[in-house]
């Protein structure tokens, strides 16, 4: 079954209504308090981990860092379950997302995305003991994902990704044995314990797969990237003019090459476009 992927920009994503913050409290908050609390994962390399100093470090940690300096601000990192902060309603908790998150219709309900920074390939990956040898044959396998993620929608046949310049994508693999988790690290465990132990797949992006290999988990990719994921920047609905003002900032790194080199930096490939 073909999927053709909406081509929506997230300005009008944005527009959805919702209103859990008056207009232009959360920039006055931020600006105010001269401190941007950016809610991330503190286990997800390489977009955001604690580095040997026990100092958050990454690439998303990287952009909220260069964001926060752009707007004359301070960085706090809080790291609430993803479900959580996609869940929205954050009650001024923290202030913005930058965890590498995917505009979807159902998340535009209750935040808002400035922005997206970057796009990643997601791929299926297995075991290296596994003989699989085309997506096709995790057909009715166990396959991990993370929990409220595109990759759980994606085996379920359920996705859809609401930006610009998106490819259209398959479903090339059918299955109703769907094993979900915290994050992307805990299934790629389970799948290094041994081919079907208890998983036989996992689908994540490309970056978690390459960081994982390079700590010599032993799997192998399978097959060609399966769908390419815009990520953005999230917000909670309510504030269009801190929206407008984290979309110039975002524009201006694009175009000043700052994201072209932090993906460089942390991923030697530069995922600021689909191209």
């Amino acid at each position: 079954m073909k999927i053709i992927t909406k081509i929506l920009a997230t300005t009008l994503i944005s527009a959805l209504p919702f209103a859990s913050v008056m207009a232009g409290e959360a920039l006055d908050r931020v600006m105010d308090k001269k401190l941007l609390k950016v809610a991330t994962d503190a286990n997800w390399a390489p977009q955001s981990f604690l580095n040997e100093k026990n100092e958050m470090d990454g690439f998303d940690v990287n952009v909220a860092q260069e964001v926060a300096k752009r707007l004359g601000v301070e960085v706090e990192f809080v790291t609430p379950a993803w479900d959580i902060i996609t869940a929205g309603r954050w009650n001024a908790r923290w202030d913005l997302s930058i965890g590498s998150m995917t505009p979807t219709t159902e998340r535009a309900k209750v935040l808002t995305f400035p922005a997206v920074y970057y796009y990643t390939p997601a791929s299926f990956v297995v075991h290296k003991d596994s003989d699989a040898t085309d997506v096709a044959d995790l057909n009715g396998k166990k396959v991990g994902v993370t929990t409220a993620s595109v990759h759980e929608r994606y085996l379920q046949k359920d996705l859809i990704i609401d930006a610009e310049g998106v490819p259209a994508f398959d479903y090339l693999v059918d299955t109703d044995f769907i094993k979900s988790y915290e994050s992307s690290n805990v299934v790629l465990d389970d799948l290094r314990l041994g081919n079907g132990s208890r998983l036989d797949g996992a689908l994540t992006s490309v970056p978690t797969i390459n960081e994982a290999m390079k700590n010599n988990y032993p799997i192998k990719p399978l097959g060609k990237p399966v769908f390419f994921e815009p990520l953005a920047l999230a917000i909670d609905k309510g504030d269009q003019e801190f929206s407008d003002k984290l979309a110039a900032i975002v524009a201006e790194m694009r175009a000043d090459g700052t994201l072209s080199k932090l993906s460089q930096k942390w991923y030697n490939y530069d995922y600021t476009s689909t191209n």
